[in-house]
């Protein structure tokens, strides 16, 4: 009886030890998966597919320059559409080809938040995404307004947003203009987005930049799901047989 009792809780402090890793590993996925940044500050340098709710960061809302939205983050392209003309070989006849050539492109650089599906705790600092060069091909637009050109003899359409075109409009100007396209990105509070980048450190805070051969990826996506991790059943099971070993193990000794 005394061997059997000591071999029992000899195996409870086993599958104690077990149930207690196994806790931990699930605690550590149901963290990942809402989103919270201490679980995050493990993985730095690590490269990670992200997906959340976008929220305000440490500079709060802003407003997007053309269509005036409020949001998180902006960015807007101006795109100007031309006719060329080139001759056929075969028939010496002239075609029109059509191209177009961003002239005008610009992305917020302010930082911007992403919270798991319950809004993050309150107090905590949500994971902070640096959207500096980042592909935002992927946003979706806000705005989008073509311009044609000036007509000899005809009133120029009304272009109030030439004004509001951050930065400096340049490129090469080919060809014979057709119209002017402009386009506008902006991401609102509460957005699903997919972020890809990686995971840096900045005072222990984890900030998703781009990573070190590409960069940073923001899309938006589809609802973002509650955080589903199921229940810690392994871990349950390995305290629940701890316990029962642990306690017969102490019957043995006692009646031993």
């Amino acid at each position: 009886m005394l061997v059997i009792g000591i071999a029992l809780l000899v195996c409870a402090a086993i599958l104690a030890s077990a149930g207690f890793l196994a806790l931990r590993r699930w605690l550590q996925r149901r963290a990942l998966a809402a989103l919270r940044p201490g679980a995050f500050t493990a993985l730095a340098g690590s490269e990670v597919t992200l997906h959340g709710l976008a929220a305000a960061g440490p500079t709060g809302t802003t407003e997007s320059r053309l269509a005036g939205v409020e949001c998180v983050w902006h960015g807007h392209e101006v795109v100007r559409h031309y006719a060329t003309w080139r001759t056929l070989e075969e028939t010496g006849e002239r075609e029109q080809v059509l191209g177009d050539d961003s002239i005008a492109d610009y992305g917020s650089a302010d930082l911007f938040a992403l919270t798991g599906p319950d809004g993050g705790r309150p107090g905590e600092q949500p994971i902070l995404v640096d959207p500096g060069e980042a592909d935002t091909t992927r946003v979706n637009l806000c705005l989008q307004r073509v311009v044609s050109r000036p007509q000899r003899g005809v009133p120029a359409p009304a272009d109030d947003l030439l004004g509001r075109v951050k930065g400096r409009i340049s490129g090469i100007f080919r060809g014979e203009t057709i119209e002017f396209e402009y386009r506008e990105r902006a991401i609102r509070v509460g957005d699903p987005l997919v972020v890809r980048g990686r995971v840096e450190l900045r005072d222990g805070h984890p900030v998703l930049v781009a990573p070190d051969d590409g960069r940073l990826s923001i899309e938006h996506g589809e609802a973002v799901p509650p955080a589903e991790t199921g229940r810690p059943l392994g871990a349950l099971l390995l305290g629940g047989g701890a316990l029962v070993s642990a306690l017969a193990g102490l019957l043995l000794l006692l009646v031993g």
